[in-house]
């Protein structure tokens, strides 16, 4: 649902002219320093787009899934490491306040986390909880009016640079799976929480991923995410549904680049005595990708609309999620392809996005994960019409 077409227009050509004229110059420097210069991120605050998904009753944009989505699209053509920077305040790291927060823990959090005066992050993943999400180990005792965590999460991100923390930890030892699952909101100077130093990656350099510590943090229970233990897995869910459709996003903007960048490439690169965007094959693998790329945002942009209209779209958006992240991993590895050997050698786009894209499959459910719970569904879907007189 787009709702102001002129101005929505105007956001999407400010988003566009920034990213092409201030983001993509200084790709190559952030993957070789692996840090955003904070004048960066101040002009991501700036033009607002900490909050695009945040409502504007809190100081937000409150973009649509459908509007989200196309910003992602034009975001992402930079590097990916620029929307991680902001990306978890407009999206997973503030989805679970704005559906499940209290009253006043949205309007302690949100406004802050809307500017990018704070920087917050999903604290889930656990050594032993990754696709088992409910497998959490980190424990919450309650303690008089306090609640005492202990636990250890793993590729967080933005975790080193974190100021808030939606922590997930389990209130109740004898539930089994989800339940017993509790959200906990943390601030960073919290006794008993620290963050390491960030891990060394094989892309999205300049995004900094780490471990969330736990030694015995004491908290209040106003902490709890919505006020209610035993809710926070469902929280989590509410989260990552959006956060797929977003994803998807993040993974077309890559791909549409890319092909831009292999038709360049092929046009100007010459082997034989002719380009070789003349040659067949080379052909096949930048149709191949435009192709790609138009079935992907087609799908996205049908489930973003329906989520907008109130529909149930958990399946389609793990379908997105799937499709997406495969559909650029495919275009990244046809890039290297038609690069040559120069797409195998360090700093140049190929090889970058390439690094870039691999964790798209792995994050936010692998494909292998959501290939189970799409087929799950689609069972449960045919079985359910079935039974219908």
């Amino acid at each position: 649902m787009i709702r102001n077409p002129e101005r929505f227009k105007q956001l999407l050509t400010e988003v566009r002219h920034v990213v092409r004229t201030e983001f993509m110059p200084l790709e190559a420097s952030i993957d070789q320093d692996d840090q955003i210069p904070e004048p960066v991120v101040q002009r991501m605050r700036e033009l607002g787009l900490f909050g695009h998904s945040i409502p504007e009753a809190y100081g937000g944009a409150g973009l649509t899934s459908e509007e989200l989505s196309l910003v992602n699209i034009e975001v992402s053509q930079a590097a990916t490491t620029f929307r991680a920077r902001f990306g978890g305040n407009t999206g997973i790291a503030s989805e679970s306040l704005v559906v499940d927060g209290t009253e006043e823990q949205k309007q302690r959090y949100l406004p802050r986390l809307a500017s990018g005066a704070v920087t917050g992050c999903f604290a889930l993943t656990e050594p032993d909880a990754g696709s088992d999400a409910t497998a959490l180990k980190t424990e919450a005792v309650r303690d008089g009016d306090d609640y005492v965590i202990s636990g250890r999460k793993c590729f967080i991100t933005n975790a080193p640079i974190a100021d808030l923390f939606t922590v997930f930890a389990r209130t109740d030892m004898n539930a089994k799976g989800a339940a017993g699952i509790t959200a906990f909101l943390i601030e960073r100077g919290t006794p008993g929480l620290s963050t390491p130093p960030a891990y060394r990656k094989m892309g999205q350099h300049g995004s900094p991923v780490g471990e969330v510590l736990l030694d015995r943090c004491r908290v209040p229970a106003s902490a709890i995410l919505g006020g209610q233990t035993g809710t926070g897995f469902r929280t989590a869910m509410k989260a990552l549904n959006k956060q797929r459709i977003n994803l998807a996003g993040l993974c077309i903007g890559p791909a549409i680049r890319l092909v831009d960048e292999m038709v360049e490439r092929a046009s100007t690169r010459k082997q034989f005595g002719q380009p070789v965007a003349e040659f067949q094959m080379v052909q096949q693998m930048i149709a191949e990708s435009n192709v790609d790329v138009h079935a992907a945002r087609a799908l996205l942009l049908e489930t973003a609309r329906k989520r907008d209209d109130g529909q149930d779209v958990t399946l389609e958006a793990s379908m997105c999620k799937l499709f997406a992240s495969e559909m650029c991993g495919r275009v990244a590895d046809r890039a290297v392809q038609i690069f040559g050997g120069g797409g195998y050698i360090a700093d140049n786009v190929a090889e970058r996005f390439y690094r870039d894209v691999r964790l798209f499959r792995l994050y936010e459910g692998t494909s292998q994960i959501h290939l189970v719970n799409i087929a799950r569904r689609t069972i449960a879907l045919a079985q359910a019409h079935k039974a219908q007189p």
